[in-house]
């Protein structure tokens, strides 16, 4: 793929056309306020990384009470927060870019002093998590489609489903969470049950509230390390099985895009980006991301299978990153934490807090 074509335009399965494949990553901010709308601070933030991407998508709304995993999540979990999410909506259109809701639950991962009643609940049992019955598992599947005909309802272009970096979704999919066994657990089959409930209900909800132009995506991880976790092969199944659906696109999420193959049997060792793409083999595109800081990486994932290029740490290190690459001029791949880069405080709190997270900082 040429420098150029990564500028082009890019047409999703549903018609809709970004005007660049770059793409602006969920990053969670800490920074919503305490009742779960969105701060002033966020909005800026979006605003200010909406001039350049494609399509740009937000930090990881939670869809019930008890999935909230960060202080300053914001939420989808009740009308009363449509507002909120309006103003998210409204603050990415600003600079033209494409606006999805990352809806997510946190599942084992929520923080106690964050849900109701300290009830954290899972996929099972374990220290600390109670593990969800077959009727709330019903009912967080509602929640998702609950979540998604708000983002229609506040103007969002689309929604992703989180099922990605171990939280609930990830849970159900896992052989090391998830031992249950109702509908929703046992074989790799039965776990399949509750991704692709969700997946199903979006679309729904897609189909009776909003326009084809409505995109829906899913984020996944591919590879878990332990024993009875998540291989490339179950990532196969899981893809499969969700290409059955009308996707506009599956996004993998990475540390780094250069990372290998652990577990598959069709080639360990192998660019989990080019493994990714033979399976997906053009059905729908794939977003690719993972320590992408400049052109060349970008170009390099591309090269690898992603059709899409997701941007995270360097659009917090470079708000305008995908602009100044097009035209030509060179741009920062470390932070000066004293410089100003339109940051919320609590993120920038954070970035100083786990040092090394962000180069330079």
């Amino acid at each position: 793929m040429t420098t150029t074509t990564l500028f082009e335009t890019y047409t999703l399965p549903n018609e809709v056309t970004l005007r660049n494949r770059f793409v602006m990553a969920p990053m969670t901010t800490y920074s919503g306020n305490d009742d779960g709308t969105v701060s002033e601070q966020e909005l800026t933030y979006y605003t200010e990384r909406s001039y350049g991407v494609g399509m740009l998508i937000t930090a990881c709304a939670y869809v019930a009470p008890n999935g909230k995993a960060f202080p300053g999540q914001i939420s989808a979990d009740d009308d009363k927060y449509i507002d909120s999410l309006r103003a998210i909506a409204e603050a990415i259109r600003v600079g033209g870019a494409k606006s999805i809701l990352q809806i997510h639950h946190g599942g084992r991962k929520s923080v106690s002093k964050l849900v109701p009643n300290g009830d954290v609940v899972g996929a099972g049992d374990e220290d600390g998590v109670r593990a969800l019955t077959t009727e709330e598992v019903d009912g967080l599947v509602d929640a998702y489609a609950q979540a998604t005909r708000r983002a229609i309802e506040a103007g969002f272009d689309g929604v992703e489903i989180h099922g990605a970096n171990t939280y609930l979704i990830q849970q159900f999919f896992s052989g090391f969470t998830n031992k249950r066994t109702d509908k929703y657990g046992g074989s790799l089959e039965k776990r399949l049950t509750f991704p692709t409930a969700i997946t199903e209900a979006v679309l729904r909800v897609k189909e009776q509230y909003a326009t084809p132009a409505f995109i829906v995506g899913y984020r996944f991880s591919p590879e878990e390390p332990e024993e009875d976790g998540i291989t490339m092969d179950d990532t196969e199944v899981l893809i499969n099985a969700l290409l059955t659906y009308p996707l506009d696109y599956i996004h993998v999420s990475l540390g780094d895009y250069r990372s290998t193959t652990h577990r598959y049997t069709k080639g360990e060792g192998v660019n989990r980006l080019e493994a990714l793409q033979r399976i997906v083999n053009g059905r729908v595109p794939l977003i690719g991301v993972g320590s992408i800081y400049m052109l060349e990486e970008a170009q390099e994932a591309a090269k690898y299978g992603s059709d899409l290029i997701a941007l995270g740490r360097a659009l917090l290190i470079e708000p305008h990153w995908v602009e100044k690459v097009a035209a030509g001029e060179a741009v920062e791949t470390q932070m000066d934490e004293h410089a100003p880069r339109v940051m919320p405080d609590n993120l920038m709190q954070v970035i100083k807090r786990n040092r090394g997270w962000i180069p330079g900082v």
